[in-house]
């Protein structure tokens, strides 16, 4: 008989490499062939909810990193949740509307002139609708459990129906109306355009010093002088109305180089400098609040440029006194508004001046700056002129700038319920905590909210107009509007005459002969996701609100947080969720923004294909969210190593608990070894501190930990001297069998808590397990346990800390060449009483636990000079007596005590003799 034969080595047909490129995308079918979404829903029922609400990415494109990122993570929460005690549904969501789908049909040769506008849209909905299938297919193979057959997509008609229907309530509270304003809008779009949807680059731009000449000084200015404005938009110039100042500052009236100019006091240096004045005196101080009402000159037009109070000039810079063009300016339009003055926004939809600024018509915005300057250089009115590198807003789609256009729109008031909003962040959970302040100073500061675009793809604002141009938005008209799109979707608004869209024997006084027209204009797509508590949270059974949590990029905090609190405080009078939770950007290798637009991103299809998607999950589990995230290959790799580690560690004691059978091998708690103990109860504390932290949504803790675990407690401890036990005592040994009842409870454990991040896997392994369920993601978490071991805990600890002694000493021994591998060693430890009580009562072999051939305990006064010294103890390593057991490779002094198996230890030869009488028979090979 074979020694091999006798060993109880480990057997497992659980690979040792997973091979996930080849195998996730069958085990994906699996799953969805079984139903276990739904499996998991019924076996939640009657149990308390949990509900996240998926915020609806995109739909354009193959899903890149930041959607793996955010998908994984959700998936990783309602995971754990639907394991511990939750009934916890996921309805994922796309967003479908906007410029876009519009740009990819124009990238595909599609001409929108040269068809109906239906038709156009119904090409739009079928681009939609594929890249929809496209991004789920991503998803499911990144193993997104979810209710993939009835996902919420925002051109859906009964999504529609419920957004013109919420709509419609705000109109009815008084929030929605017609103004002119100015807002962002951009040229290369063609639209105006959400703050969602701008994002800042630097530009090189003019910077002008001005010179406006007083007209109407008051009696404390004469005519000889000039206000001085800075302005870095020299083309919105022929929209000036006005010259701000602030009521509150001083203004110096100057001379400087024998002429007279105005500026703020507290500017005048800086001012003076720039303008390289050489000779200045102050001739008198005047507050800002004197100068209201005086009139100047335009520059270059028969104009007046009256002097009005604003306390949104600042002395940061310029000059203290700001030209202001209300048609192009936030603040400038607010300050104009109080002094009723005129509206001027002499630039088109295409970004080209209009006849409202002669001498400039048909030439495009930013290249009427040049001219402006010379005809200002030319009339004497431009003081300076030079070039400087700022943050300019741009439109996030199409990377041009935008600027400040009023146009007729229509806006949602904030005001009215701005401090409901406010008050409802305030009950808000956020994580990271910081996100609370943030979204509060973007709600205190924001202006009301341009719901209306100038595209074709979108849901119709449904808004008729009268005859006579009154607008007509009744609870009526836009119910029944809200229906027709729930029965026939959107395009019907198109497709339809106003009156065959009005409520049957309609009338209106301001259309005396039945005549009416329809708006033109669609939804702001934000606000079509912000939409999303009405037309799914309140609109599907089982699913609840308000959401007890979002998850998103922090770019939403000006996005889809903003719209979707904004639109349900003003409906509902709440917030739609109850915590958010955000998430930083994946940045490519230099640091950059991943962006599809750049071409920086690493698509999770790649990695897919290289490594699989379960490191992705794993690397997701492993980085920090709360900040940015770099993301590189070898970011993969390293995840990858780090993936092998836990399938081989759970391997091994798969492998070692092959012939274990959890209902008759056993050992309760009481009967297991101290060491057995220990471990068992150090597993213990790591499952309460998982369990935590996923309630915490900390999957970087969670990562760590199980790491640190498995890295040190088990491999590097336990599982290192296991193989002496397992393999070489008897079947049915005690030792054995207290060992292979701690290893069966970490792989279940462990798979289990491992579940929601590594799905693929786990359930591979739970193949191997002998537990009930079918599929580990139909089973439930492992219960926290209360630890009150805090004395075996402790010495222990303290063990393992004079182990680490003895690693040292055995490694410079190796090194030294004394010994090879530690069994050939024999360790004698010198210490005083309490460490030699603690070592005596460990009720272990400390042979084994240190994997040496021999042990030896004496006192501290006892240690040679040739033993290392530590806090504690000395440590000795000398070279064991004896010779190699075949068996068990120990160095011993007893092999070859029993004649019938001279190769063996005494040890061995008991275990062998008394479990394999054949081999003292027939002698071992």
């Amino acid at each position: 008989m074979k020694t091999k034969e006798t060993l109880n080595l480990g057997n497992t047909e659980f690979p040792m490499r997973g091979n996930l490129p080849n195998m996730e995308g069958q085990w994906a079918k699996d799953w969805e062939d079984n139903d276990l979404y739904n499996k998991r829903q019924v076996l939640n029922e009657g149990k308390p909810s949990f509900y996240l609400h998926d915020g609806p990415p995109f739909a354009n494109g193959n899903i890149h990193m930041g959607h793996a990122l955010n998908k994984i993570s959700k998936d990783i929460i309602v995971r754990y949740k639907s394991m511990n005690g939750f009934r916890a549904p996921f309805v994922p969501g796309w967003d479908t509307h906007g410029l876009p789908i519009e740009q990819q049909l124009a990238k595909k040769g599609i001409k929108r002139k040269e068809m109906t506008l239906s038709e156009y849209r119904k090409l739009c909905f079928d681009y939609a609708m594929g890249e929809v299938d496209k991004q789920r297919e991503d998803f499911k193979r990144l193993g997104i459990s979810a209710d993939w057959d009835n996902p919420y997509i925002t051109l859906q008609p009964e999504f529609e129906k419920e957004e013109v229907k919420m709509f419609g309530e705000m109109v009815e509270k008084g929030f929605v109306y017609r103004g002119k304003k100015p807002v962002y809008w951009s040229p290369s779009s063609e639209s105006t355009l959400a703050e969602a949807e701008i994002e800042y680059k630097d530009v090189k731009s003019p910077s002008l010093f001005v010179a406006f000449k007083v007209k109407d000084g008051k009696d404390l200015l004469d005519n000889d002088t000039s206000f001085i404005i800075w302005t870095t938009t020299p083309w919105t110039l022929p929209a000036n109305v006005a010259i701000a100042v602030n009521p509150r500052f001083e203004y110096s009236l100057i001379e400087a180089d024998g002429k007279k100019y105005v500026v703020a006091s507290q500017r005048l240096n800086e001012v003076a400098e720039t303008l390289e004045f050489k000779d200045v005196k102050v001739l008198k101080v005047i507050k800002g609040s004197e100068l209201e009402m005086m009139t100047a000159q335009h520059p270059f037009y028969d104009r007046d440029s009256l002097v009005i109070l604003g306390n949104h000039v600042t002395l940061d810079d310029g000059t203290g006194l700001v030209h202001t063009a209300p048609g192009h300016g936030t603040d400038d339009f607010n300050a104009g508004s109080k002094y009723d003055l005129p509206i001027l926004s002499p630039v088109d939809g295409h970004g080209n001046m209009t006849d409202e600024a002669p001498g400039f018509e048909g030439m495009y915005y930013d290249d009427v700056n040049k001219p402006v300057t010379e005809l200002l250089k030319e009339k004497g009115a431009l003081l300076k002129l030079s070039f400087f590198t700022h943050s300019y807003p741009h439109d996030w789609r199409t990377k041009k700038p935008v600027i400040f256009r009023a146009t007729p729109q229509w806006f949602a008031s904030i005001d009215p319920f701005r401090q409901d909003i406010l008050d409802e962040i305030n009950k808000i959970n956020f994580t990271p905590d910081w996100g609370q302040q943030r979204l509060y100073n973007m709600i205190k500061d924001r202006g009301d909210w341009v719901i209306s675009r100038q595209r074709a793809w979108g849901v119709p604002l449904p808004i008729f107009y009268a005859e006579d141009g009154t607008p007509i938005m009744t609870s009526e008209t836009i119910n029944h509007v809200a229906d027709l799109f729930g029965e026939f979707g959107s395009n019907i608004w198109l497709e339809k005459d106003a009156k065959d869209l009005l409520p049957e024997g309609f009338t209106h006084p301001g259309s005396p002969n039945g005549q009416f027209t329809k708006e033109t204009d669609i939804m702001d797509v934000w606000f079509d996701s912000g939409s999303s508590h009405r037309g799914v949270m309140k609109a599907r059974p089982n699913l609840g609100f308000p959401a007890d949590l979002i998850l998103e990029g922090s770019d939403q905090y000006r996005g889809w947080f903003n719209s979707s609190l904004i639109t349900s405080v003003a409906v509902n009078g709440q917030a739609p969720f109850k915590s958010i939770l955000s998430q930083g950007f994946t940045l490519d290798k230099n640091g950059h923004k991943m962006s599809k637009s750049l071409g920086n991103t690493i698509l999770p299809s790649d990695i897919e294909k290289q490594f699989g998607a379960e490191i992705i999950r794993l690397w997701v589990a492993s980085v920090d969210t709360s900040s940015d995230v770099p993301v590189s290959v070898d970011s993969f790799k390293q995840v990858s190593d780090i993936y092998r580690k836990i399938r081989n560690t759970l391997r091994f004691m798969l492998a070692n608990t092959d012939d274990f059978d959890p209902k008759t091998n056993s050992v309760a708690y009481d009967d297991l070894r101290q060491v057995d103990q220990y471990v068992s109860v150090k597993l213990d504390m790591l499952i309460n501190n998982v369990l935590d932290h996923y309630e915490n949504n900390d999957f970087s803790s969670v990562y760590k930990e199980v790491m640190a675990f498995i890295t040190n407690d088990m491999s590097a401890f336990y599982l290192d001297f296991a193989k002496d036990v397992v393999y070489i005592e008897s079947v049915d040994s005690h030792a054995r069998r207290c060992m292979q009842t701690v290893m069966y409870d970490a792989v279940v454990k462990i798979s289990k808590v491992l579940t929601p991040i590594l799905p693929f896997t786990m359930e591979q392994i739970w193949k191997f397990t002998k537990e009930n369920e079918e599929y580990i993601q139909l089973s439930e978490m492992p219960v926290k346990v209360e630890i009150n071991n805090s004395e075996l805990l402790n010495n222990w600890s303290e063990f393992l800390a004079i182990r680490d002694n003895v690693l040292k000493s055995l490694e410079e021994a190796r090194n030294a060449k004394l010994i090879g591998k530690s069994m050939e060693a024999k360790v004698t430890i010198y210490a005083d009483s309490n460490i030699q009580s603690l070592l005596q009562n460990l009720d272990s072999d400390l042979e084994q636990l240190l994997i040496v051939s021999g042990f030896e305990l004496k006192e501290l006064s006892e240690a040679t000079d040739d033993a290392d010294t530590y806090k504690e103890v000395k440590v000795l390593v000398e070279q064991a007596d004896g010779d190699v057991c075949k068996r068990c490779r120990m160095t011993k002094t007893d092999v070859g005590s029993d004649s019938d198996l001279p190769e063996l230890c005494a040890r061995c030869a008991k275990i062998v003799r008394d479990n394999y009488p054949e081999a003292v028979a027939e002698g071992l090979e």
